[in-house]
């Protein structure tokens, strides 16, 4: 399976990102709100980079509370590891694994469609192997 059957049904005004200029604090907040993990980070529409929890523990750790009022641009983790919509779930996960990340922007044509996360991969591969055990079942059952 592709990446673009994962994310046919998605609208790109779905993704939730901020610009590099965002405080620290507010990324935060967002993230808490939204309940998420991460968000890409943009530049003139660009994807430059990915704000995650982790930057959060990270700089927090490293710098204490003042690291709040930096923007996201000063510590998000760049460049982007991106991929494309004809890249087979298989090389994500191996590239999410790899990598040590759990989200992706999804780029075409230079521009970014989706954001998924490690979860929207496992929930796809699932949905696979539940669907191949069912018609192995009807199979068995026919024969």
């Amino acid at each position: 399976m592709e990446i673009a059957q994962i994310i046919a049904n998605r609208a790109s005004g779905d993704v939730i990102s901020c610009d590099v200029s965002t405080p620290m604090r507010d990324v935060v907040t967002l993230l808490a709100s939204k309940r998420i993990g991460a968000v890409p980070v943009l530049q003139n529409g660009s994807v430059v980079g990915i704000f995650s929890e982790r930057d959060v523990i990270y700089n927090l750790a490293k710098e204490g509370e003042a690291c709040l009022s930096q923007s996201v641009g000063e510590v998000m983790a760049k460049p982007p590891i991106t991929i494309e919509t004809h890249t087979h779930v298989y090389e994500a996960l191996a590239l999410m694994t790899r990598r040590r990340i759990r989200h992706l922007p999804v780029i075409e044509n230079g521009a970014m469609i989706a954001f998924i996360s490690i979860g929207d991969l496992v929930k796809s591969r699932i949905d696979e192997v539940e669907h191949e055990a069912e018609a192995m079942r009807e199979y068995i059952q026919t024969a």
